[in-house]
Formats: C-alpha cells, sequence, structure tokens
C-alpha cells in the first residue's frame, strides 16, 4: 500500500514514471539481491522490490490503466489507496493521499496542474508509426520515437535516457515536468546482452536490466537537479520463458501477472551529479 502523499507533491515536484517493459519480478529482484542494479537498488532505499500485480498482461493493457491512474496493485489483500486517480462515483481506492484528477487520464490531469509531459517512447505501442501507435503518445505534449528507441536496438536506453534529458534541459526549473519513459531493452530479443546468446531467458533479461540500470541514474540527476521528485518504476507484466509450456505474455500465468514496483519521493539536489 502507498504511503506516499502524492496529492502534497503536485505543482512543487516533478514526477517520473519509468515503465521496465515486460521486466519480471523474479529477475529484477534476482539481480537486486547480486548487486547488479545499484541505482534501483538507491530507489529501494535497501529494500527488496514490491511485488505487486500488474492490471494488465501486455503493454498497451497495462499502460491504459496506469494512464487511468491503476498502477500495479500490491499483492495482498486490499483495498489499497492509490497513488494517482481520476474523478468518478465510487472510487474505494482513493484515499486522502492520493493525487486526484478531474480529468481522462493523469497526463491530462498533471497538465493541468501545470506540468509539461514528456513521453520517451519504447516498444512498438509508442512508436507512432501507425494509428495505434499514436495512441499512447497522443497524450503527451512531447513524444519521441525513433528505431534507437526500440526494441532491436542494443543501446535503446541511453539513447532515450539522452533525449529526456535533452528536452529536461530546455525547459525552465520553474516549470513542473511529468517525464514517462517506457524502457524497450527487457522486451525480447534481449538475448544481445549476453553474448554468444541467441535465445531470451530469465538470465539474458537478467543482463538487460543491468544495462538498462546502468543508463539511469543520469535521468535521475537531471530531474533532482530541478526539483525534488516523486518517482514510479515498476514493470507494466512479465514474460513467460517456458514455465508450465508457456512462451510469452498475454496470457495470466504468474510470471506474467507478478510485477517489481518501486515508488519514492526524491529529494532535490541542485548539483546535478547527485544520484539518487
Amino acid at each position: 500500500m502507498s504511503t506516499l502523499d502524492a496529492a502534497a507533491c503536485i505543482g512543487s515536484h516533478d514526477v517520473l514514471l519509468i515503465t521496465l517493459d515486460t521486466l519480471r519480478y523474479d529477475v529484477a529482484e534476482a539481480a537486486r539481491r547480486r548487486g547488479e542494479t545499484p541505482t534501483l537498488a538507491g530507489l529501494l532505499g535497501g529494500e527488496a522490490w514490491e511485488r505487486r500485480h500488474s492490471p494488465g498482461n501486455f503493454t498497451y493493457a497495462a499502460h491504459q490503466a496506469f494512464f487511468a491512474g491503476f498502477l500495479p496493485t500490491p499483492a495482498r489483500p486490499g483495498p489499497h489507496p492509490r497513488l494517482f486517480a481520476l474523478a468518478f462515483p465510487g472510487s474505494e481506492t482513493t484515499g486522502p493521499k492520493t493525487a486526484v484528477f478531474d480529468a481522462p487520464d493523469i497526463v491530462a490531469g498533471l497538465r493541468g496542474a501545470g506540468y509539461r509531459s514528456l513521453c520517451a517512447g519504447g516498444v512498438g505501442f509508442f512508436n507512432q508509426l501507425t494509428p495505434l501507435g499514436r495512441v499512447l503518445p497522443a497524450l503527451f505534449d512531447e513524444a519521441r520515437w525513433c528505431p534507437e528507441f526500440g526494441v532491436a536496438c542494443p543501446r535503446s536506453t541511453e539513447h532515450q535516457v539522452a533525449w529526456l534529458r535533452e528536452r529536461l534541459a530546455a525547459l525552465p526549473r520553474a516549470r513542473r515536468v511529468f517525464a514517462f519513459l517506457n524502457v524497450s531493452a527487457l522486451h525480447q530479443p534481449n538475448c544481445h546482452y549476453l553474448p554468444g546468446r541467441t535465445q531470451d531467458d530469465a538470465e539474458t533479461q537478467g543482463a538487460a536490466l543491468a544495462y538498462v540500470d546502468a543508463q539511469l541514474a543520469s535521468l535521475f540527476a537531471a530531474l533532482q537537479a530541478r526539483a525534488p521528485l516523486l518517482a514510479v518504476v515498476c514493470s507494466d507484466h512479465g514474460t513467460a520463458y517456458g514455465e508450465d509450456g508457456y512462451v510469452g505474455h498475454r496470457l495470466g500465468h504468474p510470471v506474467v501477472w507478478e510485477v517489481p514496483y518501486a515508488e519514492a519521493i526524491l529529494p532535490h539536489h541542485p548539483d546535478p551529479g547527485s544520484a539518487p
């Protein structure tokens, strides 16, 4: 259950949502225990990843829910008050600390509160190449996708982070920002993160996560140089690598539904070299 007061942060804090697309809970937690993800471990404050249930078992469904205020739900009996919500009668998960917007999505809600929204797309549902690929990016004031951001580029995360940092540097620090990053590197194919491997599995996804972690520190530093930061990092869904005969996602296996989740309020560090 969230203990952060998101409502109190709106207007004073920048907001960051990172979706580690397709990352399994077990892969994320194993990498943390091995010490391979120091940036994300800093966000976690020495604790384990929180195990949560995704509201969707593939990217499009999960992100539509996220932008409606339904982030992954704690994997234990609730109800669980949410960080963000859209106003509608009868909500049982809207509490006094929930940032509630009278808007169709949280991006529009934050825009109404004075935020500039930035989207660094990753997987195909953000590529803007088709009408379907434009639905989610169209929510944002600025959205960028190119092949270097996509699943086939082994250096995708560093390209995505570089674009976000460039856009952040171009905005006045007094202007609040909602930055969204859909990390594509964990999605298949990820075997290229281990030399000689030709098939994806939990080990190659762990290697991809270690690569991603090394790129994220500069993004946190750039955001914390501007203002205090409300940060959420989670997976949208996992994926099966042969468990019980299942491969892939958009299916109901626990390795797909169970996702890693972290949220934190990070302090303002005027020195852009400071990490979370």
